[in-house]
């Protein structure tokens, strides 16, 4: 792919709210992590800025919303392969007819699909990611949390913790923080976080 191309594809990743690693970045664009390192620079030269967390569980992770333009099909590609196929099909030793109607096929499913999820709003989403943006602000600025948290057996439990990475797992999101009640580093599953409150008091990482 281009440059351009997979600067574009390393922001629609990011834009998912999920941190990637770098080898992680460089593995999918099958670049180096020096050119993926790049690209974060190019990025922020244009106005968006990308965290870097750093330790054994870092990463790149986008802290804002960007509206993205869609790389998706457009109804003009569907008709243009429809049209592609209308001279090829007419051509002597054309052999690909029936893979050909296949991918038009494909692609026209995926243009249908992307047309309806471009008109559903996911509100849980939404929350979702305020919680999510919430605990984010916690880790940058180091400051402390009141959470009541929700166990396994449905009973809640009130406490106070120190933030300091977000990392997805099977889908589901997690803050990794030190938990004064326990005295000890746990993993909060942010579904299960009931309640929370961003606290003034800072700690020390």
């Amino acid at each position: 792919m281009s440059k351009i191309s997979n600067v574009l594809t390393m922001l629609e990743l990011l834009s998912n709210n999920r941190k990637y690693s770098i080898n992680e970045l460089a593995s999918i664009l099958e670049v180096s992590n020096r050119m993926v390192r790049s690209y974060k620079q190019e990025l922020e030269k244009a106005g968006i800025y990308i965290d870097t967390i750093r330790g054994p569980y870092g990463g790149y992770i986008l802290s804002t919303n960007i509206i993205l333009p869609k790389r998706g099909f457009s109804k003009y590609d569907i008709l243009l392969l429809n049209d592609i196929h209308d001279i090829l099909k007419n051509q002597k030793g054309f052999e690909f007819n029936k893979e050909y109607l296949e991918l038009i096929n494909k692609v026209n499913g995926i243009y249908k699909s992307s047309k309806k999820k471009t008109d559903i709003i996911n509100l849980d989403e939404v929350n979702s990611n305020d919680k999510y943006n919430l605990f984010l602000k916690a880790v940058r600025e180091k400051r402390k949390m009141w959470i009541k948290f929700l166990s396994l057996d449905k009973s809640a439990s009130e406490r106070i913790i120190h933030p300091c990475n977000l990392f997805k797992y099977n889908d589901e999101w997690y803050v990794s923080a030190f938990c004064e009640l326990r005295s000890e580093i746990r993993h909060f599953s942010l579904r299960r976080i009931v309640d929370f409150k961003l606290l003034d008091e800072s700690y020390k990482k």
